[in-house]
């Protein structure tokens, strides 16, 4: 065992609801006896993804011995959840009713799966002002995914960085213009990507060996890009150097739903 970072689920708040469920990616906590319980320190990365979701409080984030962190072990829960349902690989079902039910009434609510839910917004009419002719990429640099980009790049050298969810991009109609423009960009996908791990020791080098200047997490609303604001959150505490961070929220349709600079 080691002293690290582990979700910690104050019983006497939790009230049952559910909506921390489809939150956890790792699948880690499931409603038991109408409690969500912690069900393997070793499927739990410690991020908190799951902590903004909670409406009773209940759920923090402590440091103290646990077992190891096993992405093996995540993959292998996913693997015998989708077996057993099928319908949702971030933990939203299980063979358990209480689960089941609990699992839809937070999504009544909008707790449930978003990033998994099939929608069709229809088509848009371009607004007048629109542009006709080809739009000037913002981008400066490549590669642009986490898991590729070297920490040392010469391009992320007192920069302000971007943190973007993959899915931000295609969200916003104006990205390249409204964030990008004169920064760095780095993409990652806090629910399907392997490795957080090495995502937090890479950012936490690109803050005090390229001595980023800022970093901007841009996600979309779906519960589980909450991870991605903890990733950057934990980054910057682990750190030599302390910076500024902004958190921009979107919604599903593009549209910018919060927009804030974080204490760290």
């Amino acid at each position: 065992m080691a002293v690290r970072k582990i979700v910690k689920i104050d019983e006497e708040l939790c009230n049952g609801c559910g909506v921390c469920v489809p939150s956890c990616a790792e699948g880690a906590i499931k409603i038991i006896n109408g409690k969500a319980r912690l069900i393997g320190e070793n499927l739990c990365d410690g991020l908190g993804a799951c902590l903004g979701d909670c409406p009773q409080g209940a759920i923090t984030v402590e440091e103290r011995e646990a077992d190891a962190y096993d992405e093996r072990a995540v993959h292998a829960m996913k693997a015998a959840m989708d077996d057993d349902d099928g319908e949702c690989a971030c933990g939203g079902h299980a063979a358990q009713p209480s689960h089941h039910h609990a699992h839809h009434a937070a999504a009544h609510h909008g707790g449930g799966c978003p990033g998994a839910a099939v929608r069709d917004f229809g088509a848009r009419q371009a607004p007048d002002n629109a542009a006709t002719g080809p739009v000037q990429s913002q981008l400066r640099q490549w590669p642009v995914q986490l898991h590729l980009l070297p920490p040392t790049a010469p391009f992320l050298r007192g920069a302000d960085l971007v943190l973007a969810a993959d899915c931000a991009a295609f969200a916003v109609g104006d990205f390249h213009n409204r964030f990008l423009r004169g920064k760095a960009l780095a993409i990652a996908c806090p629910k399907l990507d392997s490795g957080l791990d090495v995502y937090l020791d890479k950012l936490t080098q690109m803050i005090d060996l390229a001595g980023l200047d800022t970093i901007t997490v841009v996600v979309m609303e779906v519960p589980c890009c909450n991870g991605l604001v903890a990733l950057a959150s934990r980054a910057i505490a682990a750190a030599e150097r302390r910076i500024p961070l902004k958190m921009v929220r979107v919604g599903l349709r593009g549209d910018i739903l919060e927009e804030k600079w974080m204490q760290v």
